[in-house]
Parts: structure tokens; C-alpha cells; sequence
């Protein structure tokens, strides 16, 4: 236990010695590298005045919104594929095509569209969350064994039966895998979003601090979206090992 606490903790503790190391030292302006001490005492003042809890809270309710939709959507569409490769080629060119569209790319079409309000930040959460959730839940699918599915044909399962019994437990894995990557890539789109167009979130912290010049800022909501985000994936991979435990990881 302490030996793995211990490397855990070895490379973000150097890193932070020799940040302060450098910063003290004044080899950077101070502006663009300011002290551990100086984005500690900012991190104190805007927790203290309710700041970062309201930026946190808006980032938080976008992601989790938009990722929920697009978990909603995605895994359907998935077993819909799976079940008829029509569908799945008829859809496939326009999921190939979006897929290699960066979503914040589609901002300035999206705030054109749907004003830029939460809709518009929400659909780019949407678009990063949707593909990696599709493709791990269409490849659990097809990777359920054969003789699994030959069984449930010998027992003569419905539709309801075969699902509950074969098709989820052989697919979970990977579901989950999908959800987690999800999760990661929504949560990055939507701060990257919140830069460009924004009154709220951890994103809008960051631009608007870094329009002031107060860099201590900047670095406490990079530290937020980096705590935030490892929480959250972390609790996927609780989830994952609750509900799949022959998975290794």
C-alpha cells in the first residue's frame, strides 16, 4: 500500500519541487510561471468567495448532461448496428465522416445555430462523447463468443432474455470502456468549448484569466479540470470493476 502510494506520488512531487525550484528562482517571468505558493493562495480566494464552485459546477452539469445524452444515443444506435448491418452501412458514411470532424471545429456553426447559450456547448460535449461510446459498444457486441449466442438459440431465449443473459454481460466490458473514454473526451471538449464561448465553467475561468494576465488563476482551473477529471475516471473504473471483476483493469 505505501509502496504504491509512493509511486503514485514520486513524479507529480518532483515536478513540483522543481516547479518551485524554477519559479522562486525567477527564470521565468512571473507572470507566465507564477509560485506553488501564489496559485495556493488564489485556489484559497476563489473556493473561499463561492468562484470556482460556481465555474465547477457549470462544467460539471454540461459535461455530465451531454454526456448522458450522448450515452443515451450511442449505445441504441450500437445494438441497432449490431443486430442489422444495413443500418450500420447506410449510417456509416455520415459516422465515419463526423468522427473525423473535430468538435471544436463545429463551434462557430453551432453558435450560428443554437445562439450560445448551453445548447450549443452541450451538442459539442455530444459530438466528442458519441463515438467512442458507439464504436466500444458495437465491438463488445460482435465480440460476444459465438457459442453463447448458439445456447440461447438451443434454450430458445426471446429477444428480452438473450439480451439480459448473453448480450449485455458479454458486451459490458467493453460498454464500459466506451463510457469511460466518453467521459474523458467530453470533459475535454467542453472546457475547450467553454474558451471560446462562455460566461461560465472551468473553461471560461482559464480565458478570462489568461486575458488579465493572472496566470495563478489559470493554473488553479488547469488544476480543477485535472482533479475533476481523474475523479471521474476513477469512478469508471470502480464501476467497471463492480460490474465486470474478471477484467483486470
Amino acid at each position: 500500500m505505501v509502496k504504491n502510494i509512493f509511486n503514485l506520488l514520486l513524479v507529480p512531487v518532483i515536478i513540483l519541487i522543481v516547479w518551485a525550484f524554477v519559479a522562486h528562482l525567477q527564470v521565468f517571468n512571473p507572470f507566465l510561471l507564477p509560485t506553488p505558493e501564489q496559485v495556493l493562495i488564489s485556489f484559497k480566494e476563489l473556493a473561499s468567495d463561492g468562484t470556482l464552485g460556481k465555474h465547477i459546477l457549470a462544467s460539471s452539469m454540461r459535461s455530465l448532461g451531454g454526456f448522458c445524452i450522448a450515452a443515451l444515443i450511442a449505445l441504441p444506435v450500437a445494438y441497432i448496428c449490431y443486430y442489422s448491418t444495413k443500418t450500420e452501412s447506410r449510417l456509416k458514411l455520415i459516422t465515419e465522416a463526423l468522427r473525423f470532424i473535430p468538435p471544436l471545429s463545429l463551434v462557430p456553426l453551432l453558435i450560428l445555430w443554437l445562439g450560445i447559450g448551453e445548447a450549443s456547448k452541450i451538442a459539442i460535449v455530444i459530438l466528442a462523447s458519441f463515438f467512442p461510446i458507439y464504436l466500444n459498444a458495437l465491438s463488445g457486441f460482435r465480440q460476444i463468443d459465438k457459442r453463447y449466442t448458439e445456447l440461447a438459440h438451443v434454450l430458445k431465449l426471446n429477444k428480452k432474455e438473450k439480451f439480459l443473459h448473453i448480450e449485455l454481460p458479454g458486451s459490458l466490458p467493453s460498454i464500459l470502456t466506451g463510457l469511460r473514454l466518453g467521459f474523458g473526451y467530453s470533459w475535454r471538449a467542453l472546457v475547450g468549448a467553454e474558451l471560446i464561448a462562455a460566461s461560465s465553467g472551468l473553461g471560461y475561468l482559464i480565458g478570462d484569466a489568461s486575458e488579465m494576465s493572472q496566470t495563478d488563476k489559470v493554473f488553479v482551473g488547469i488544476f480543477s479540470i485535472a482533479i475533476l477529471g481523474i475523479l471521474g475516471d476513477q469512478l469508471f473504473v470502480y464501476i467497471t470493476k463492480k460490474f465486470s471483476p474478471w477484467m483486470k483493469k
